[in-house]
C-alpha cells in the first residue's frame, strides 16, 4: 500500500468515526422529571408584589409552570417531563412575572449541569443499586450551577433523585427549589464472558 492509499484509508476511517460518533451523540440518555416545587424570596414587580412563572429549558425542549398570583413565595408543585440526549445539556430556568398589557418582566435565571445526575445512574448501575436508600455524589456550588448549597444526588429503591436550591442570577434575590428525577435510564452494556 502507498502513502496515497494509506491517507485515502486513513480519511475514510476518519469521516466513518465522525459518522459513528455523531450517530452516538444523539441516543437517548433517558427522561428527566423535574419538579419545580417553589420559589422564595422573589423579587417584586408588579406594584407591591408579583405573579411568577417558570420556564425550564433542556436542549430546544421548554416546559413552563402555571402562573401564581400575588405571591413571592409560590408553591407550584408541577412536574415537568425532558428527553435527556447524548451528549448532556444543561437545565436552564427563566422566572418571569406575568403581566396583561405588556411584555412579561423577567424575574432572573439559573442553571444546572445534568451531567451529575447522569454520572450518579451510570455508577447507581455499575453498583446494582436498586433497593434503599444510597447516596451516589454529591454536588458543590460552582460554575456549572447556581447550586445554593451542597446537593446530594440519591438512589431511593432504584431511582436516581437531587433536590436543588438554586440562587436566581441577576436579580436582587430568589431561590427556586427542584427535585429531580432520571428514569428510564438506557442499561449499560455489559459484556458476560462465561
Amino acid at each position: 500500500m502507498n502513502i496515497q492509499q494509506e491517507y485515502v484509508g486513513a480519511s475514510s476511517f476518519l469521516a466513518m468515526s465522525a459518522n459513528n460518533l455523531q450517530i452516538h451523540m444523539a441516543e437517548p440518555a433517558g427522561l428527566l422529571k423535574v419538579v419545580v416545587v417553589q420559589g422564595k424570596s422573589l423579587v417584586v414587580r408588579d406594584f407591591r408584589s408579583s405573579d411568577p412563572y417558570v420556564v425550564v429549558k433542556i436542549g430546544n425542549q421548554i416546559g413552563k409552570t402555571k402562573v401564581i398570583n400575588s405571591c413571592l413565595n409560590p408553591v407550584w408543585n408541577e412536574e415537568l417531563t425532558f428527553t435527556l440526549s447524548s451528549p448532556v445539556e444543561v437545565l436552564n430556568l427563566e422566572v418571569f412575572d406575568k403581566d396583561r398589557f405588556k411584555a412579561d418582566d423577567k424575574m432572573g435565571h439559573a442553571h444546572l449541569s445534568l451531567q451529575p445526575i447522569v454520572s450518579a445512574a451510570r455508577l447507581q448501575q455499575i453498583l446494582r443499586v436498586s433497593s434503599g436508600e444510597t447516596t451516589l455524589r454529591k454536588v458543590i456550588p460552582g460554575s456549572d450551577n447556581c447550586l445554593v448549597a451542597e446537593s446530594s444526588i440519591i438512589s431511593i429503591n432504584g431511582e436516581v433523585v437531587q433536590n436543588v436550591w438554586l440562587r436566581l442570577c441577576e436579580v436582587e434575590s430568589g431561590d427556586i427549589e427542584l427535585r429531580l428525577k432520571l428514569i428510564n435510564y438506557p442499561p449499560i452494556a455489559r459484556s458476560d464472558s462465561t
